[in-house]
């Protein structure tokens, strides 16, 4: 069985103005490696406990990491902490990350952001679980998904509704076929982040998702923009040919 725990960057309405980009960021890891995977983030987590007074418990999350200075911890510590957070993932050859990015500009107002992003999001999810191509390579696996305790009945109705209706545009001749999926079994089930170190790990990786495509004025001055290049050789370039990185936007 391969999890996947997502979190998501920016705004999902159309509004262009809160942002231009709404990104998801899912890291995928098989159940025989889980227990490798989390271990590997708490000691990592102790070291930041040692080094800069993190405390083991505070959740990590990006936005109010360098926003607020709950611990006394200078600002660009803490984005070095999220830095190391990305090196740390990158090391990890048990995981692989599949990212989303809706462009809003130039959408229609009736375009559903949150829906085409999540939709897109679990057929890749599908697609890589067929062709077995995550790490290890269990083609007879299957897949279940964590997500951010948000938005819990959609996300659920979007999952039920591709596995009976899942219409998949033809490559030659025009026309779609129906191709419900399969391999992902069960509901989304729905994590609180602050319990939940993986769903941490997808929120730092999704922040620089998002700093990569639309960088604030902090991140340009501290070089930061490319911090997400640092995961390169964990992503899962073949969830698009379009994207050296395999990022599929919409």
């Amino acid at each position: 069985m391969y999890l996947m725990y997502v979190d998501e960057s920016g705004d999902a309405g159309n509004n262009t103005a809160q942002t231009r980009y709404f990104c998801l960021s899912g890291i995928v890891v098989h159940e025989s490696e889980w227990r490798g995977f989390v271990d590997r983030i708490i000691q990592f987590r102790k070291t930041l406990r040692g080094a800069y007074g993190f405390p083991m418990r505070a959740e990590v999350h990006s936005v109010e990491m360098l926003r607020k200075n709950p611990f006394g911890i200078e600002k660009h510590i803490r984005l070095a902490i999220l830095r190391n957070y990305l090196d740390e993932l990158a090391k990890l050859n048990s995981i692989s990350i599949t990212n989303v990015v809706v462009d809003k500009m130039g959408k229609p107002s009736s375009y559903d952001v949150f829906s085409s992003a999540w939709r897109t999001l679990f057929q890749r999810f599908e697609n890589t679980l067929v062709h077995g191509n995550f790490p290890g390579g269990y083609r007879r696996s299957f897949g279940t998904v964590y997500t951010d305790a948000t938005a819990g009945k959609k996300l659920t109705g979007i999952m039920r509704k591709m596995s009976v209706h899942n219409p998949i545009p033809n490559r030659w001749g025009g026309g779609f076929t129906n191709h419900p999926i399969h391999k992902i079994i069960e509901d989304p089930a729905e994590k609180d982040s602050a319990s939940s170190l993986p769903i941490q790990s997808c929120d730092v990786v999704a922040y620089f998702l998002q700093q990569k495509l639309a960088p604030n004025s902090y991140i340009r001055r501290k070089r930061a923009v490319n911090y997400f290049d640092r995961l390169d050789g964990v992503l899962n370039k073949k969830a698009s040919r379009e994207h050296p990185q395999g990022i599929v936007f919409l």
